[in-house]
Order: structure tokens, then C-alpha cells, then sequence
């Protein structure tokens, strides 16, 4: 028996200004999801269990950028994406793509439990959740595939911010930064910073994401996002890819979440793992490690828990919605240092 320990995150890369209600509004969600989840855990639902009902909650409140609440594409739809795995046995399931299924993180874990694949995307992905909610396959978490029309996943704020980013002629990260000063988000003013070389207007990603070890020592780690507002229709990000923003195994669960592209170069949850088992780091060296070595000029954070019950998180950019709580009574929610 160990100590349980959960860790959720809302997104790396915050707007320095954004406004105070809009922090507090990030860290009630952030609060009622730990609470969610202690609850879970103090009745022993296991870690994968866990997870899944922690990012459920985070894809139907439209605070951050999963599920409802999404990011758009250049074609004003969402393009949602996910991913989920369970330490032991390293099981996983992953989707993209997906723009009717209301939670996608069951899809994936409906991916990993009832299929014989671990990654379907776009209209693969569709079919399934359509098999799936015809099945109506229900887990012991209650959870299932519900689907809705792709305007319950649009927002105004998002079509507002959709329209900024496509005057500016810009990705945007963040599409609920306030838009005074976006004037100078246009192609003519070069950013700071880059994606692959290509300079971004803003950065600050809001992708959601969850780590859980249990009392019998097993972690997981899901992971949920609409991606980048005004994408290319088609794009990829790290969150649904195992081993870039999602790990999970006998030793640790991990999960990222930042400059996709930079995530996906370095395997940033995976890399927790391999210094933990090959340089015998622990938790938070481990982390440490990896954000500073591994990340090259990218942006990102990530959470994540340990087989003992320990929690860590680390990130090099400004802010990290994040929070976490261990059975020892420790609980914190921060977004800055």
C-alpha cells in the first residue's frame, strides 16, 4: 500500500494580464476536480478510473481549451483530440480528430478497452464512437460515449477569437486572452515566439490534463485539447500521441502540455520515465531534468505522480494552471511560480 497522489493541470503558458476573475474562475475548476478526485480516491477507485472522470469534468466546463470550449480550426469546427493510459500493462487509447463525441478522453479509453487498436483518428474515430454509443458501453466510472452536434462545442469567445486570429493572420494559443493589444498581433509584428521555427503570436496553451497514483501503487495519465485556434484543418498536436503528452507506467504517469511540436521532438512524458528508470532520478529531478534538457527552445509544462505517491510538476514558461493533493493532506492550486 501507498499513498495516493493526483495532480490536473489546465494549460501552460499564461497571459500575464489576463484578468483576476478569469484566474479565479481556472482555480475553482482546478479545486472542484482535486475534490472530485480525493473523493474518488479515499473509495479506492483505481488510478485509470480516476483520470478519466478528472478529465471528463474538464472537457464539459468550457474554462479551458477540451471538449466544450474547444479551439477552432481555420474552418470555424473543432477538431478535439485525447489520450489515456494505465501503468500497468502500459495500456493505452488515443483519438483526433474527433468533433461530435462530448468526452473525448472515454472515447480513447473506449479505444484502449474495446478495440484492438490504440490510436483512431478523424473519421475512423467518428465511425467508432458512433459503434460505441449504439453498444452503449458503460464503465464502472460510469462514464460512456454521449455525442453532440459540433455547435455545443463552439463557443462566442471562441468565434471572437477566431476572428482576431484570422485578421492577425496567426495561430493563437490562448483564445481567451483579453484582446486589448491584439492589434499588434498582425503579420507585420514579428513575436518572440516561435513553433518550428515560424513566429506565433501568443503563447499560452490551455490543454487539460490529469495523473493519479492509487493506493495500490498504480498510475495513469490522461490528457484532452481542442488544439490551436485557427489550425490547419488536419493538425496533429502532442496530446493524443503516447510518449510525447501522455506516459504512464509501473514507475510514474506524466502528462504535458505546451508547444505541441516542441513536446513532440523531445517525448516529454516518456523522457520522465526513462530518467527516472535509467539515471535513477527521482520524481522531481526527473521533471527538472527533462523540461530544462529536453525542450530545446519550446514552451511546455507537465504533471506528474510516482509509483511511491510522490507529486511534481515543472514548467519554463510564464504560469501553469495547475493543482494537486496527496493522502497525506497536502493540496495546493497555483497558476504562477
Amino acid at each position: 500500500m501507498v499513498g495516493w497522489a493526483i495532480a490536473v493541470h489546465g494549460g501552460a503558458g499564461v497571459d500575464p494580464n489576463l484578468p483576476t476573475e478569469r484566474q479565479e474562475l481556472a482555480k475553482q475548476l482546478l479545486t472542484r476536480c482535486l475534490n472530485l478526485g480525493i473523493t474518488a480516491l479515499r473509495s479506492s477507485v483505481s488510478a485509470i478510473d480516476v483520470v478519466e472522470l478528472i478529465v471528463r469534468e474538464l472537457e464539459t466546463d468550457p474554462i479551458f481549451n477540451s471538449g466544450r470550449g474547444s479551439a477552432l480550426t481555420e474552418d470555424g469546427t473543432v477538431e478535439m483530440e485525447a489520450s489515456i493510459m494505465d501503468g500497468p500493462g502500459r495500456r493505452c487509447g488515443a483519438v483526433s480528430g474527433v468533433s461530435t463525441v462530448k468526452n473525448p478522453v472515454s472515447l480513447a479509453r473506449l479505444v484502449m478497452e474495446k478495440s484492438p487498436h490504440s490510436y483512431l483518428a478523424f473519421s475512423g474515430a467518428e465511425d467508432f464512437a458512433e459503434q460505441m454509443a449504439h453498444a452503449l458501453i458503460i464503465y464502472s466510472s460510469g462514464c460512456g460515449v454521449e455525442r453532440e452536434e459540433n455547435g455545443y462545442f463552439v463557443t462566442e469567445d471562441n468565434k471572437g477569437m477566431l476572428k482576431i486570429a484570422q485578421e492577425a493572420n496567426s495561430i493563437v494559443f490562448d483564445y481567451r486572452i483579453p484582446t486589448n493589444g491584439f492589434e499588434s498581433c498582425g503579420v507585420g509584428v514579428e513575436s518572440p515566439i516561435r513553433m518550428n521555427g515560424l513566429p506565433i503570436s501568443v503563447y499560452a496553451p490551455e490543454t487539460v490534463g490529469c495523473v493519479v497514483v492509487d493506493s495500490q501503487g498504480r498510475c495513469a495519465a490522461a490528457t484532452s485539447t481542442g488544439g490551436l485556434m485557427n489550425k490547419r484543418s488536419g493538425r496533429i498536436g502532442d496530446s493524443p500521441l503516447i510518449g510525447a503528452g501522455t506516459y504512464a507506467c509501473n514507475i510514474c504517469a506524466v502528462s504535458c502540455t505546451g508547444e505541441g511540436e516542441a513536446i513532440i521532438r523531445g517525448t516529454l512524458a516518456r523522457e520522465v520515465a526513462a530518467v527516472m528508470e535509467y539515471k535513477g532520478l527521482g520524481l522531481q529531478e526527473a521533471v527538472d531534468f527533462v523540461i530544462k534538457e529536453r525542450l530545446d527552445e519550446g514552451q511546455a509544462g507537465l504533471i506528474a505522480v510516482s509509483n511511491t505517491g510522490e507529486v511534481a510538476c515543472g514548467f519554463n514558461c510564464v504560469g501553469m494552471f495547475r493543482g494537486c493533493a496527496t493522502e497525506d493532506g497536502f493540496m495546493e492550486v497555483a497558476i504562477w511560480e
